[in-house]
């Protein structure tokens, strides 16, 4: 944090006219002000605390028992704060002695946040002060002034918190009053360029820099090409969000409370191209999806390598959101009892090179992200495809359940696309309401993705009823429910091999919905060969339909297998 100069300023303006020997004194350009006709002089009032705004960190401070520490966040100016700790005994005392003139008056003030915070004065040679305040969620000013004996020459300030309460901030303190001796903190100054701009590593979307330290700066910013600066405190980053094979320039300039230094001489540096894999390991024709849980909810615990061999496409549930709109990352929970996640990356591994399919699905019932610009489209398809790079995904599954916005999402995998290349899997698993018409922002987002889009696994479950594509209304829990349902998407534009039908794997897989596999196994005919059906019949059949989809590998498995096991090895022998 820096001092408010602009409040000490306007203070003397307000005090630095006095009534002596009934003479008004005038302040002239030096700092003096004239007295009367005499011609004697006198300085205006100043900040006599040093490191008022912690810059230079506990410089010019003590703080009892280890109990202060200098914090970049959150400050209320410039770049640092106090931050101290009471502990047992220790209030978390942190005091300054400074320099001032006898029988003078003293404004003394500071800004806090936080625990229980005192502000005072000791030593004053009259009566010395304090104020205080309880706890503070923003940022309070404290006030109070004191006059100093005849024979003062300095005193103690001090803050401090209260035993066993949360810790407190202090930033901005100011000391107003005639100088002591001891003069006041300099006005920074806009600090030097920095040199030594260099780039490191490089990946397909991301340039590693370094410099070296600039005296004075308490941050920098990194520039792109002129523009888009971002701010670091340190003296390296990782600029991300770049596009692959691209070259770019980079600068970097140095701050502080004073200023922006001028930008350092530009660095370039290339990302690296993409490799397009190819077809990878295809999708079969007729193919079995699941979603493997990456959390413990009473369903059975696996593995990777414990789903079972009958799904092809499996789906890691789920990657989180982050602060950064569109973003996402993937954190595998200690609870599915994986040693390291070098080993669960091997056992990513070890299903593609058996042929299997694994992507990364985002979203779920808790689960958000938001794609609503173009911003938080980039920073999705940039995330997901480091997943991918990371951990081996071969694609990505869009289970948001909390709408969408199509427009956006598009561009989203569009972009996430272009960097995958042809071998990525992107698969979908909307809710019944989703899919009801055209006009739907699930049903534009997979029409728009159609060239792309490998299957669409509507969940036929925690539904209700739904219209079929003849207009009438179909209950869940049916071989009608499932066919009707799927004629719409059938009609509306997908291909039959982008479309699967997606339910639970036990009847504690979902809330409503579950069916029988034999109902599963009647409506996958129905619809590929035109037998099994109940009162709905399709006016055609589909042979290619790409199969079915499970809600989980897990429930599955607590169940015994009894879903994969009965509806894996239909899915594989229709047409």
């Amino acid at each position: 944090m820096h001092v408010d100069r602009t409040t000490t300023r306007r203070e003397a303006t307000a005090q630095g006219r006095r009534w002596l020997g009934g003479a008004l004194a005038l302040a002239v350009g030096s700092g003096l002000v004239l007295v009367g006709g005499a011609g004697t002089a006198q300085a205006a009032d100043v900040n006599v605390a040093k490191n008022a705004g912690f810059e230079s960190g506990l410089t010019n401070w003590a703080c009892s028992a280890g109990s202060g520490a200098a914090v970049s966040s959150p400050v209320r100016t410039g770049a640092g704060a106090l931050r101290a700790t009471p502990a047992g005994l220790d209030n978390a005392k942190c005091v300054q002695t400074v320099a001032v003139k006898p029988n003078s008056t003293y404004k003394l003030s500071a800004w806090v946040q936080g625990g229980y915070a005192y502000l005072g004065a000791t030593g004053t040679g009259t009566t010395d002060v304090s104020t205080w305040t309880p706890d503070s969620a923003a940022w309070k000013q404290l006030t109070t002034t004191f006059t100093t004996g005849a024979s003062t020459t300095s005193v103690q300030i001090y803050t401090h918190g209260w035993y066993g309460t949360s810790p407190y901030l202090v930033d901005d303190v100011s000391v107003f009053g005639p100088d002591g001796g001891g003069g006041q903190d300099p006005d920074p100054v806009v600090p030097a360029t920095p040199a030594g701009l260099a780039a490191g590593t490089v990946t397909t979307n991301s340039v590693a820099l370094s410099w070296g330290a600039v005296s004075g700066a308490t941050g920098y910013k990194v520039y792109r090409d002129g523009a888009n600066p971002q701010t670091v405190s340190g003296t390296s980053t990782t600029v991300t969000g770049l596009s692959a094979d691209t070259a770019y320039q980079f600068q970097v300039a140095a701050t502080n409370s004073a200023g922006e230094s001028a930008k350092s001489s530009a660095v370039s540096a290339r990302t690296a191209k993409t490799t397009d894999p190819g077809p990878g390991p295809a999708v079969p024709k007729h193919a079995l999806t699941g979603y493997w849980q990456n959390f413990n909810n009473g369903a059975a615990v696996q593995k990777l390598r414990d789903v079972q061999a009958q799904y092809d496409i499996i789906a890691v549930s789920f990657a989180d959101s982050t602060a950064t709109p569109g973003q996402i990352v993937f954190n595998l929970d200690p609870a599915v009892g994986y040693a390291s996640v070098a080993d669960f990356k091997a056992d990513i591994a070890a299903k593609k090179a058996a042929g299997k399919s694994v992507i990364i699905s985002v979203g779920g019932e808790k689960g958000n992200v938001t794609i609503n610009s173009d911003a938080s489209a980039t920073a999705f398809a940039n995330s997901t495809y480091a997943l991918m790079q990371e951990y081996g995904f071969n694609g990505v599954d869009i289970d948001l359940e909390h709408g969408i916005n199509s427009t956006y999402l598009t561009k989203a995998l569009r972009q996430l696309s272009a960097k995958a290349g042809s071998s990525m899997v992107l698969t979908m698993a909307p809710q019944t309401i989703d899919m009801q018409n055209t006009g739907t922002e699930y049903f534009k987002t997979a029409l728009a993705v159609k060239d792309i889009l490998t299957v669409v696994n509507m969940q036929y479950y925690n539904s209700g009823s739904m219209l079929g594509c003849d207009g009438k209304v179909y209950s869940q829990g049916s071989v009608d429910f499932l066919t009707a349902l799927a004629c719409i998407q059938l009609q509306g534009g997908l291909a039959p091999s982008q479309v699967g039908l997606g339910v639970p794997a036990s009847t504690r897989g979902a809330g409503s919905g579950y069916v029988d596999p034999q109902i599963v196994k009647n409506a996958l005919d129905c619809l590929t060969r035109g037998t099994g059906c109940g009162t709905f019949k399709p006016a055609q059949t589909w042979p290619s339909l790409r199969g079915a989809m499970t809600w989980s590998t897990n429930w599955d498995a607590t169940a015994g297998n009894a879903w994969s096991n009965a509806v894996g090895p239909h899915v594989h022998n229709l047409p």
